[in-house]
């Protein structure tokens, strides 16, 4: 199993702990790399929607357990990207919004592919 950037979708889903295939994905991920790595625009992300429907609890047990991921933060190389990607998806009429785009420039700088959900996208 490859190093990768998980996406919101799919850490959110992976926090849930719903779904069954989920779960052994997740825990062979763990089994291999011994932590997940995700971008800092996801805790942006989940902080936002935790604090948006009110879950304090939530919050603060998502916040505790960020020693346990592997956080890559916006660089002035990803910085770069995102910002050329935001351009050009504009330009042809495809914006794809500043989260997503921020993930993909961090993914790409960091030479990882994401895992996402989001197929649009």
């Amino acid at each position: 199993m490859n190093l990768v950037i998980i996406d919101t979708d799919i850490f959110s889903e992976i926090m849930k702990a719903k779904d069954n295939n989920v779960i052994s994905n997740s825990m062979k991920y763990i089994r291999e790399h011994k932590k997940f790595t995700i971008s800092s625009m996801t805790i942006l992300e989940i902080v936002k929607g935790f604090r948006k429907i009110g879950n304090e609890g939530k919050l603060k047990n998502f916040i505790s357990r960020l020693n346990h991921v592997n956080v890559l933060n916006l660089d002035s190389v990803s910085a770069e990207i995102s910002g050329k990607i935001i351009s050009d998806l504009e330009k042809i009429g495809q914006p794809i919004g500043l989260a997503d785009s921020i993930i993909a420039g961090i993914a790409i700088a960091s030479n990882l592919p994401v895992v996402t959900g989001n197929y649009r996208h």
